[in-house]
């Protein structure tokens, strides 16, 4: 049977992003968007609802982010779905599903520029030289596949 994982959103930052690295050094993002659904009940009456979403994004990607990302700035992220789930210390079960971003676009203008234009967008292989000569920072090199989702999985990675 035939299975597909992909999410494509665009929001807005609620907050800063916020970085943390492993305890093998690779770099791990959480940025939280707010993505909102403007629609029309069935008596004619304008509704927006918010949906609030935790991406995570690894490695280059995530150091850049939280270089350039300030809360408010919209983004168009490509990515899948991730489940996890862990034991709180006082024994509680909790899941969470989140986004595991492969591709973050920064929309809008560079902080303070005059710019209302969407940055550009380059693949995660792009390399640094190629990103410098664009407009927006972009992520390069990261490859989720070979970054376990679980920390302890990643200690002894290069």
């Amino acid at each position: 049977m035939a299975s597909l994982n992909k999410v494509m959103l665009i929001g807005n930052l609620t907050k800063d992003p916020e970085l943390r690295y492993t305890p093998s050094g690779i770099a791990v993002a959480n940025i939280r968007i707010a993505v909102n659904r403007k629609y029309k009940d069935k008596s004619g009456e304008n509704k927006e609802e918010v949906c609030y979403i935790t991406v995570t994004t690894w490695d280059k990607q995530a150091e850049v982010c939280n270089q350039y990302l300030k809360k408010g700035r919209p983004i168009f992220v490509e990515g899948r779905l991730q489940s996890r789930s862990w034991e709180t210390t006082d024994g509680q079960k909790k899941s969470t599903i989140e986004i595991r971003a492969e591709r973050i676009q920064f929309l809008g203008g560079r902080e303070g520029a005059p710019s209302p234009s969407p940055s550009p967008s380059l693949p995660s292989h792009t390399s640094d030289e190629a990103a410098a000569d664009h407009l927006g920072p972009v992520a390069s090199d990261i490859k989720p596949e070979t970054v376990s989702w679980d920390e302890e999985e990643n200690v002894g990675q290069t």
